[in-house]
């Protein structure tokens, strides 16, 4: 498990301007705002992610997978994802299977190239080469998404 304090200080600003963004109707390329209940107090929890398509199916990774926005999806298992204006109510199911956590990861350099600057912060990688990412899928959890 990556260490909280390896998140750079900036994200937590950048999210709070992204959500803003998507709250104006404004598309941000891949980036979705995922809205899961918190865990503990229901109250809505709001996260900006990267849905990727694998195979004909969406995913969406957590680059620290005990993170409060993975934690949540957990607990909750719903969630809304939002691409400017447009809402979908969706249903997360964590992805246990490593060799389907492999492929998603592997896709993940080519789908969503603006997120692997995070990943390397991380530690998980050390580039965008796909195996290299396909090695990091036990460190992360990955959600398959599905519409409600």
């Amino acid at each position: 498990m990556v260490p909280r304090q390896a998140l750079p200080r900036w994200l937590r600003p950048a999210n709070r301007f992204v959500r803003l963004l998507t709250r104006l109707g404004l598309r941000l390329g891949t980036i979705h705002v995922l809205t899961v209940p918190g865990r503990r107090s229901g109250a809505p929890r709001p996260t900006p992610v990267s849905p990727l398509t694998v195979d004909g199916r969406r995913y969406v990774i957590a680059g620290v997978p005990d993170g409060d926005w993975a934690r949540n999806v957990r607990a909750a298992g719903r969630g809304e994802l939002a691409h400017g204006r447009r809402k979908q109510a969706v249903t997360l199911e964590e992805v246990t299977d490593p060799g389907l956590r492999a492929s998603v990861m592997r896709a993940f350099p080519r789908e969503v190239p603006h997120g692997v600057p995070m990943f390397v912060r991380l530690g998980l990688v050390r580039s965008a080469d796909p195996d290299e990412f396909a090695a990091a899928a036990e460190q992360v959890a990955v959600f398959r998404i599905t519409a409600s």
